[in-house]
């Protein structure tokens, strides 16, 4: 099997083979050998923008090249890339280049150019990410759950704690957990949740979830939150996953684990568990 490096260029090389046709996530993601999950949040973190985004910030700069160099039609090219009418073609094209897809027909248009990846991991300064392979025992959370898109998520998500935590519902689950479950690639459902003590009653708007015994790599954050979650979880995915020959992701789902904040921010210890199985 292919290396992470090599399956993700993999990736990206099918999806600029693929411009001009639906492009279904889960076959991107089968070219990196992981899930679409887990492939739209290591793109997201690697890249700075979304897989979706890619595709279409792609597709605008081929769709303003053929505009400005043939005599096509913009509804011609509008359906070659994925737009339904000329009208929607007409908005995403003018918020990305500035000017409309009848001007860019002109010459002289000024264009904008979104060039295609090209993905380079490396090992930086000889840094040391620390982290431990652990079995863990199945185990039952209770929380509030809410779905999100995995576009939007990184914005939303902190909204959602902060509404959690201010609220008197902080003190049915205070937050030791937050989990990431996937739905369907696409969405996914994140939980803040405690451990769920069998014989204390469910509130409603709450719910139970089973996490299965396995194995699992724990990354600990010491430090301020959210940078030094934020610092861990990158170096995860661009340093830790690229380099690992003896594991690889397992599971459509990852844990943050939290302990109450200390008095001084930089004092404060958090944990990402992230399923793996051995390669």
């Amino acid at each position: 099997m292919k290396g992470w490096n090599e399956g993700l260029a993999d990736a990206i090389a099918y999806i600029e083979e693929n411009l001009t046709e639906d492009i279904d996530i889960n076959e991107v993601a089968e070219k990196a050998y992981v899930s679409s999950f887990y492939f739209q949040k290591i793109f997201n973190v690697l890249c700075r923008f979304t897989v979706s985004e890619y595709i279409r910030n792609r597709r605008l700069t081929l769709a303003a090249q053929e505009l400005c160099s043939t005599d096509c039609k913009v509804i011609d090219v509008a359906l070659k890339y994925g737009y339904d009418s000329p009208d929607s073609f007409a908005r995403a094209f003018t918020r990305f280049h500035g000017v409309n897809p009848s001007v860019a027909k002109e010459k002289g248009s000024k264009l904008k150019s979104f060039a295609p990846l090209k993905i380079k991991l490396t090992l930086e300064g000889g840094t040391m990410l620390e982290y431990k392979i652990v079995e863990k025992a199945q185990f039952t959370v209770m929380g509030k759950s809410r779905k999100f898109n995995t576009e939007t998520s990184y914005e939303e998500i902190p909204k959602f704690w902060q509404e959690h935590m201010r609220s008197d519902e902080s003190e049915i689950v205070c937050g030791m957990y937050g989990i990431c479950i996937d739905s369907d690639g696409k969405n996914f459902d994140y939980l803040i949740a405690d451990n769920y003590i069998p014989w204390n009653e469910i509130p409603e708007g709450y719910e139970t979830r089973v996490i299965p015994a396995g194995t699992w790599a724990v990354f600990p954050c010491r430090g301020a939150l959210p940078k030094a979650l934020q610092d861990v979880n990158t170096k995860i995915w661009s340093e830790w996953l690229p380099s690992c020959k003896a594991y690889k992701l397992a599971g459509n789902y990852n844990i943050e684990m939290y302990t109450p904040p200390c008095e001084n921010p930089e004092e404060n210890y958090s944990e990402i568990w992230v399923p793996v199985e051995k390669a």
